[in-house]
C-alpha cells in the first residue's frame, strides 16, 4: 500500500494546504497524443523525458497510453496495457524514489499499473467510464484524480453544451465526492476538464471561477497545457503556445490550482517560484 511506502511524504505533500504549488509532467507513450503523440514511444524516448523532467525539478510524472485528444482513436485494453505497463516498470526501476500517476480510466488498467509501481490514479473519466474504478482505488488506498468531462474523447468536442458550466461541473463534483467517500477514498484531487467536452468560453468561465472548487477541500489541478482554449484564442498552433500556457498556469495558481499539469517543466516551475515569491512579499 503507498502510505507504507518511502513515498508516503511525497504524497503527504500534495493534500497539505500548506505546500508549494507541484509540477506535473506529462509523459504519453502513445502514438496520436494531440501535442506530443508518437515522440514517447519506445523504451529509449520516455525514459530520456523523464530523466530530462526529474532534472528540470518535476514533483510527479503523468504515464498516459489512451489518447483523450477530441476525437482519438479507442483502442482495447490490451493494448494500453502493453504500453503503459513497460514504461511504469522501466521508469521505476531506473527511478525509484519518482512519484509516478497513470492516466487511465480502466479500473483494471489502473490495479495493474498499481502492481507495476504507479501510484496515484489520473481518471479523466470521474469514474464514469468504468463502475469498478471506485472500488480499485479504494482497495489500493492510492490517491485518485477525480476529472468532469461531457461525452468521451470521441465525441466530447462535438457539440458540447451546458445552462452554467461552472455549477454543472461543481455539482458533478460533489456527487462523485459521495460516491468515492462511500467506497472508502479519502485522497481525492479535482480537475476540471480543461478542453473535456467544452467550448473555450466554457474553459475560461471554469478557470475564471476556478477557486469555487476549493469548496469541496480537495487539492486541484489544472491541466492547460497547450490545449486549444490557448490556441482558437490566439489564433495559433500549439507549437506556440507556451507562453499563453504560462499565463493560464500563472492565473490558475491565483485562483486555487495546487498542481500543473504541464509538458514544459522548467516554465511551469517558474510561474511556481515567481507566483511564491509575489505571495511572500
Amino acid at each position: 500500500m503507498v502510505q507504507d511506502t518511502i513515498f508516503y511524504q511525497k504524497i503527504k505533500r500534495i493534500f497539505d494546504r500548506n505546500s508549494s504549488p507541484l509540477v506535473m509532467g506529462i509523459l504519453n507513450v502513445t502514438p496520436d497524443s494531440f501535442f506530443d503523440g508518437g515522440k514517447f514511444t519506445t523504451e529509449e524516448a520516455w525514459m530520456e523525458q523523464t530523466r530530462q523532467m526529474i532534472n528540470l525539478g518535476v514533483d510527479l510524472v503523468d504515464i498516459g497510453a489512451y489518447s483523450s485528444r477530441p476525437g482519438a482513436k479507442d483502442i482495447s485494453e490490451q493494448e494500453e496495457l502493453d504500453r503503459v505497463l513497460p514504461a511504469i516498470l522501466s521508469i521505476r526501476k531506473e527511478f525509484p524514489d519518482l512519484l509516478i500517476s497513470v492516466d487511465t480510466f480502466r479500473a483494471n488498467v489502473a490495479e495493474k499499473s498499481i502492481e507495476a509501481g504507479g501510484h496515484i490514479i489520473n481518471d479523466i473519466s470521474g469514474g464514469t467510464f468504468d463502475p469498478n474504478m471506485f472500488s480499485t482505488v479504494s482497495k489500493w488506498k492510492v490517491p485518485y484524480v477525480l476529472m468532469h468531462i461531457q461525452g468521451t474523447p470521441q465525441t466530447m468536442q462535438l457539440d458540447p453544451q451546458y445552462a452554467d458550466v461552472v455549477n454543472e461541473v461543481f455539482s458533478f463534483f460533489e456527487e462523485r465526492l459521495n460516491e468515492l467517500k462511500k467506497a472508502g477514498v479519502d485522497r481525492v484531487i479535482l480537475d476540471p476538464g480543461f478542453g473535456f467536452g467544452k467550448t473555450v468560453q466554457h474553459n475560461f468561465q471554469l478557470l475564471k471561477h476556478l477557486e469555487k472548487f476549493k469548496q469541496l477541500g480537495c487539492p486541484i489541478l489544472a491541466g492547460l497545457s497547450r490545449k486549444s482554449m490557448v490556441n482558437k484564442l490566439l489564433d495559433i498552433s500549439n507549437k506556440d503556445s507556451l507562453n499563453g500556457t504560462s499565463i493560464l498556469n500563472s492565473y490558475a495558481l491565483q485562483n486555487g490550482a495546487n498542481i500543473l499539469r504541464v509538458h514544459d517543466v522548467k516554465e511551469a516551475k517558474e510561474v511556481i517560484r515567481i507566483y511564491e515569491y509575489i505571495k511572500s512579499i
